[in-house]
């Protein structure tokens, strides 16, 4: 059989001012051509006194990272969160920390750009939680234990950080479990998109161990952990839609929370059976939110989903249309802290698997998804 081959040119900044080509094959979802090592931004470790792990990024210099497709398209990432491997270009600080039972901690740093798995299970034999995920961006916006909320009196509580093993790449790491009951926030966000500023959420997930629970979700919301009403926060879920919108085939689906809705699009002035909103059945899942601005539309805003099969092919566009014909949803109101497995209010009640998101500023086009996804299948997840 004949192969016919899809290939993206994406221009990467290896120095100032100057740029290199990388190739993407869609059809392996390997890299036909690659940088030379390439020059970006770089974080340091949050303040406090953990015990590093050792070890350093080590990120292939022939490696195409989430950020360098984003951040060439002019969208500065402004979150960046793994436990699995280094998805920001030069980043050197540790991916997460880990806690035993009489509160020793340990930061899990990344050799050869993914998380050095034997470190944590030399120091977690006897059981571990994951009680930071490290911002790999310049941002420092760390996610921590969420703190209580209106749907939620209670914090929420830290994942099991042997809960999740994979394999990336011939390499072992941990992802995170989320239960019904754990949680993560950052509730003083640094630079993230706020009121009806635009942006790009993705995160790779899973269809597996999902709850039908509110809410699966990773990306922007409130800063009080209250329901602050519709358009307060703009997030990537995956799941069944819980007791909102819907897509066909009978799921899970990407959707846009939105604050008091679960958006897989807006069809016939609402949102349930959203025909282009098809199910997302694979093991490693690439969910994608694009939050666009209130002029766009002839004023009734955009916002667009995106959604497919993390480990091969292109993605889905599963909706780009106007925003929800509801009061709130246009302009947004955005709050910019950072969720990760709960609703904006703290709900608690969803539940999935999470390896990996980043938050972007500004909206990407159909071309940049299409590059971000071939930098997520080159990851090689489930090999």
């Amino acid at each position: 059989m004949k192969m016919i081959h899809s290939v993206v040119l994406v221009a990467v900044p290896v120095s100032l001012g100057a740029f290199a080509i990388a190739c993407f094959d869609y059809s392996s979802g390997g890299v036909l051509g690659a940088i030379p090592g390439a020059a970006g931004s770089s974080a340091s470790p949050s303040p406090g006194s953990p015990t590093p792990s050792g070890g350093s990024s080590g990120v292939s210099s022939t490696a195409i990272l989430p950020c360098d497709v984003l951040e060439n398209a002019g969208l500065p990432c402004v979150s960046a969160h793994s436990t699995v491997r280094v998805v920001v270009r030069d980043y050197n600080g540790p991916l997460y920390q880990v806690q035993q039972p009489n509160g020793t901690t340990l930061d899990i740093r990344a050799v050869g750009g993914y998380a050095d798995a034997a470190a944590q299970d030399a120091f977690c034999s006897g059981g571990c939680v994951i009680k930071v995920i490290y911002d790999q961006s310049s941002m420092g916006n760390d996610l921590t234990e969420a703190p209580p909320g209106s749907a939620k009196p209670t914090p929420g509580r830290p994942a099991n950080a042997a809960g999740l093993p994979v394999t990336i790449n011939g390499h072992s790491a941990y992802g995170i479990l989320i239960r019904p009951g754990i949680g993560y926030r950052d509730v003083t966000p640094n630079g993230t998109a706020v009121i009806d500023q635009p942006q790009t959420i993705y995160m790779v997930s899973s269809q597996h161990d999902l709850i039908n629970g509110c809410c699966f979700d990773y990306g922007n919301a409130e800063t009080t952990a209250n329901n602050d009403g519709n358009g307060t926060m703009e997030a990537v879920y995956l799941g069944m839609g819980v007791i909102w919108g819907t897509g066909v085939e009978g799921g899970p689906w990407v959707m846009a929370d939105l604050e008091n809705g679960l958006y897989p699009g807006w069809e016939n002035g609402q949102d349930r059976n959203v025909s282009t909103a098809t199910p997302l059945r694979y093991d490693f899942v690439t969910a994608v939110v694009v939050g666009d601005t209130a002029d766009k539309n002839q004023g009734k805003g955009r916002f667009a989903l995106y959604g497919g099969d993390a480990t091969s092919g292109t993605l889905k566009q599963m909706y780009d249309g106007i925003r929800p014909e509801k009061p709130g949803y246009v302009p947004m109101r955005k709050q910019g802290s950072i969720i990760l497995g709960i609703g904006g209010d703290n709900s608690n009640g969803g539940a999935g698997r999470f390896y990996e998101g980043v938050m972007a500023n500004g909206a990407a086009t159909k071309d940049t998804v299409d590059a971000l996804q071939a930098a997520i299948v080159a990851a090689s997840y489930g090999r």
